[in-house]
């Protein structure tokens, strides 16, 4: 009898132009830390430092092969440094971030369509997610997240979406030609201006590695009520295993805030004019072609866990964003629960592990003995797991959440890297009958194959 494979074969990526990024050489996938993924319900994009891929996996659809974007990057810019996708219903574009600091957002034909300085520290993480706190749309959250070692900021889900909305509805039109098909190194950061976003110093505890804004959280005692939201971010570090802080949205929601909001621009606007009429400094603005990063919101600590020599390395987030996958440099994860900030669950012996949050379909027995023949899937009929990659291992194991048994144990090839389709905005709100569930896919970097880890237990 045949052996049963817990895995599904979706596609191949294999390509002469993977060449390029180091392709034909076993292990080129996980062995180079510079080579960085993002994966997308259609399309794989694989970049290093320099040099960008968009693939697709079905080649008998002309509208997926391969494209290549080669950023013309200066060094105020630096790097490619973070990757990761945008999805806004039918609206596909692909963000990139650089070691200096810079958001670049590119069309799947590698049109540029924004760029934009945030703060001059390399951008480590890029990550788009969504959560939804209560039973109202105002409860909920979407945001793309961007990492730095001291800082953390965020985008706003629907100032991105305004963006490409207004780009592709000007790609579409007679003038794009005309306004639009120019040489990447002219400043086209003021295209559709500044997209609007907050900035917050995260780096009390050390530098950061990883990070993730885990949704919103209720304010302090003693603030000021005003309709403004706070979030709740948790970083990883060297020096912290795991910290925490309740993120303002804005400076002056506290007492002291409020006061220095008050006093400090009148103070500032006074002093600028008295030197102004002492100096009368007749040198041209050489600030107007510099990019200056705005101001910090308040970030209030929380929390924090330092257990060294441990240094946290990985973080993974829930759909939800009620609990986080914490891998560590000595080989352990931790489960956090992102509400109450403490540890539910711990594993040992896990090198090197990647971690990822999926969904089985547990209950499958009960949903089949449905009387209806087209029975649909709802989101009841799926439980939560933690899929567990172990390269040196050379397996995957599925545990399920919370404190639930290890479900499944997979082998796979050396070479290999688990990943999961960036989140897509809006899609928390659709109907339970359309609900997809979290999958994890298997890419083998030396054969190309592209698989998805079958969601249901037999």
């Amino acid at each position: 009898m045949a052996r049963r494979s817990h895995v599904t074969e979706f596609g191949c990526i294999a390509c002469d132009e993977l060449a390029e990024l180091g392709a034909g050489r076993e292990g080129w996938l996980v062995d180079n830390p510079n080579i960085l993924s993002a994966l997308d319900a259609h399309s794989l994009a694989l970049a290093n430092h320099s040099v960008i891929l968009i693939l697709g996996w079905n080649y008998d659809d002309p509208s997926s092969r391969p494209v290549k974007i080669r950023p013309s990057l200066t060094p105020v810019e630096g790097d490619i440094t973070a990757i990761e996708w945008l999805v806004f219903d039918d609206l596909h574009a692909l963000a990139v971030g650089t070691s200096n600091g810079y958001l670049i957002i590119y069309s799947l034909e590698s049109d540029l369509i924004h760029k934009q300085m945030i703060y001059p520290e390399c951008i480590r993480k890029l990550r788009v997610h969504g959560t939804k706190s209560g039973l109202t749309q105002e409860t909920s959250s979407e945001e793309v997240c961007i990492v730095m070692p001291d800082v953390i900021a965020r985008f706003d889900g629907s100032e991105i979406r305004k963006l490409l909305q207004r780009w592709f509805q000007e790609a579409r039109s007679q003038f794009r030609d005309q306004r639009w098909k120019k040489s990447e190194t002219e400043d086209l950061r003021n295209s559709y201006g500044r997209v609007p976003y907050q900035l917050w110093n995260v780096s009390k505890y050390g530098s950061t590695v990883d990070a993730a804004i885990t949704g919103i959280m209720l304010p302090p005692l003693m603030e000021l009520q005003s309709s403004q939201r706070y979030y709740c971010a948790v970083t990883i570090g060297d020096d912290a295993v795991i910290s925490a802080y309740r993120l303002s949205e804005d400076r002056s929601r506290s007492i002291l805030g409020a006061f220095l909001s008050k006093v400090m621009p009148t103070t500032f606007s006074t002093i600028v004019s008295f030197s102004k009429m002492i100096w009368q400094s007749d040198q041209t603005s050489t600030t107007n072609s510099e990019v200056q990063p705005q101001p910090f919101a308040r970030a209030s600590p929380l929390t924090c866990l330092k257990d060294k020599p441990r240094k946290g390395e990985k973080l993974t987030l829930s759909p939800s964003g009620t609990l986080a996958a914490i891998t560590d440099s000595l080989g352990r994860i931790l489960l956090l629960d992102t509400q109450a900030l403490v540890v539910v669950r711990l594993w040992k012996g896990y090198r090197d592990a990647f971690c990822l949050f999926m969904e089985m379909l547990v209950n499958r027995d009960t949903a089949s003995s449905s009387t209806s023949a087209y029975y649909e899937h709802t989101k009841n009929d799926y439980c939560l797991c933690l899929a567990i990659h172990a390269p040196r291992k050379g397996i995957i194991e599925v545990w399920q959440m919370r404190t639930g048994p290890r479900l499944r144990t997979i082998q796979c090839a050396k070479g290999s890297k688990i990943l999961q389709p960036t989140h897509r905005f809006g899609s928390s709100l659709t109907s339970p009958s359309s609900y997809i569930p979290l999958e994890v896919f298997l890419l083998n970097g030396d054969s190309g194959q592209l698989s998805v880890l079958n969601r249901y237990l037999s």
